[in-house]
């Protein structure tokens, strides 16, 4: 037989299977893969990256208390074996399904395998010798799937939450940007998808910034939610079959190992019997989600048009958007961003669901709950990545169709209220929709305002100032304005005093 083709006899209570000769996983490993072609994903990266940080913290541990002592080769080769699961070396192996029976048992099992088998290869022996290394009485020595899964997922998952935080700072950061490049520019603000105030442009962006400072603050205080771990408590967290000293040390190596804040539970039972951390941090990621998508349908209806929508803001070009339109552009990035937030909604549902499927000692759905978890996580991380590189930061303005809308809107006449209080103002709006002007036309050839003091209530500074100067009072109509009017009043007729400045003054 070549050695392409050489393979391996092992076996288990169910009996025995053929393996590859040289494959790192074994025998439960594979009958894992055949009883689980369900997501036909792999586990997630850093949940294995995660897993060999903590079966290192239990090898040393072991190793401190006098596990293999007799045999330094030994603990050498899990150790290194370990490191390099840690680093990202051993992915590949871990081939089990993300989603599995068993509450994880199968991705501790195939993790211990290959750590087994590694070792195995690192002394030279053959693959398979557990007599040398065993993959249950070493490798998980003092240890259950039962601690070790959660373990790792919460460690994966602060891990991940250090990349996402990073990724919403930087687009809270392109909106900060884009508030100071956009401070200038007045334009409609709109409540209920009707013309409503005046704002600039960079206030609203402004206010995009606020509602992802707010995530990344939230997403911060995640890792306090994650950090208490049940490791040491074995099956149900009683510590089964652990040496007292295993179950106070391992955490604090774990914690050394990693330079994260990881405690071990006050309570170990309860620790290993409840996932409601998991939905507490789920539900903060689909508050993100929320924010990502409110902002991106705003971004898509800014850029509408371009012609014949609001067309106040111009997102980057990306791709050409028809095979049958020449020359249509979408707004791919926004509405990318918004499929993987609608994607966040899902997962975190699903993710509830398992958490709240517990029964007495043990969650059984723990491989949904780490793939839901894991993969909003990235999905949100992608999300304002690809949010802040392809379309906040190279936003531009459209200023003349802003103020274009602005001269034509009704919304006008309320930034005219410090002067000519609501009746008067309401007056000018109804009169601009009637006779088709203008609220500033109307103004002017009414002479209610002078050209200066029009341009100075529909400033930036005047639209943006939080309330009015307390020296302005707003003028008190007299009882005939709260009259119906017939069309053609003058707005003087209803207005006292309300011929108004000069225009040469």
């Amino acid at each position: 037989m070549s050695a392409n083709n050489a393979s391996r006899t092992e076996r288990d209570l169910l009996g025995e299977l053929e393996l590859p000769a040289r494959a790192l996983h074994g025998i439960h490993t594979a009958r894992a893969v055949e009883n689980f072609p369900l997501a036909c994903r792999p586990v997630h990266p850093e949940l294995v990256r995660a897993y060999g940080d903590v079966k290192l913290a239990c090898a040393l541990t072991n190793q401190a208390l006098g596990a293999w002592s007799d045999d330094p080769a030994k603990a050498n080769a899990i150790e290194r074996a370990c490191r390099e699961m840690s680093e990202g070396l051993l992915t590949e192996y871990v081939i089990v399904d993300r989603l599995q029976g068993g509450a994880g048992t199968s991705t501790n099992l195939n993790v211990n395998e290959v750590l087994a088998n590694r070792a195995l290869e690192l002394l030279g022996a053959e693959h398979g010798d557990y007599q040398r290394i065993s993959p249950l009485d070493d490798i998980n020595l003092h240890q259950s799937t039962n601690d070790t899964y959660p373990t790792a997922l919460r460690l994966a998952a602060i891990r991940l939450l250090h990349i996402l935080e990073g990724r919403v700072l930087r687009l809270q950061e392109s909106f900060q940007a884009a508030e100071k490049r956009f401070a200038h520019i007045v334009k409609v603000g709109r409540t209920e998808m009707q013309d409503a105030v005046l704002t600039t442009l960079g206030r609203e962006m402004g206010a995009y910034a606020e509602a992802f400072n707010r995530d990344r603050w939230r997403i911060y205080k995640c890792e306090e939610r994650l950090r208490v771990v049940n490791l040491g408590g074995t099956a149900i967290g009683t510590g089964l079959a652990a040496p007292r000293q295993f179950i106070f040390r391992v955490v604090d190596v774990l914690r050394e190992l990693t330079g994260i804040g990881l405690a071990r539970a006050e309570n170990l039972v309860e620790a290993t019997q409840n996932c409601d951390a998991f939905v507490e941090v789920s539900g903060i990621l689909k508050a993100l989600a929320s924010s990502l998508w409110k902002v991106s349908s705003d971004l898509r209806l800014l850029s509408s048009g371009p012609h014949a929508g609001l067309a106040e803001i111009r997102l980057p070009e990306r791709q050409a958007g028809s095979s049958i339109m020449p020359g249509k552009v979408n707004p791919v990035i926004p509405e990318a961003v918004t499929q993987a937030a609608m994607l966040v909604f899902g997962y975190d549902s699903a993710l509830g669901l398992a958490c709240a499927s517990g029964s007495l000692e043990l969650n059984p759905f723990m491989p949904l709950i780490a793939a839901c978890l894991l993969e909003n996580l990235d999905l949100l991380a992608r999300a304002c990545d690809i949010l802040s590189r392809h379309a906040v930061e190279g936003l531009e303005a459209n200023e003349a169709k802003c103020r274009a809308q602005v001269e034509n809107s009704t919304a006008v006449a309320t930034a005219l209220m410090p002067e000519l209080g609501y009746e008067g103002a309401s007056t000018v709006a109804g009169m601009a929709r009637e006779t088709g002007r203008s609220v500033r036309q109307v103004v002017l050839d009414e002479k209610l305002l002078g050209r200066e003091k029009f341009e100075e209530l529909i400033s930036p500074e005047a639209v943006c100032r939080l309330g009015e100067p307390d020296s302005k009072r707003p003028l008190t109509p007299t009882p005939q304005g709260r009259e119906k009017r017939g069309r053609g009043d003058r707005v003087s007729d209803i207005l006292p005093g309300a011929e108004g400045p000069d225009e040469s003054a």
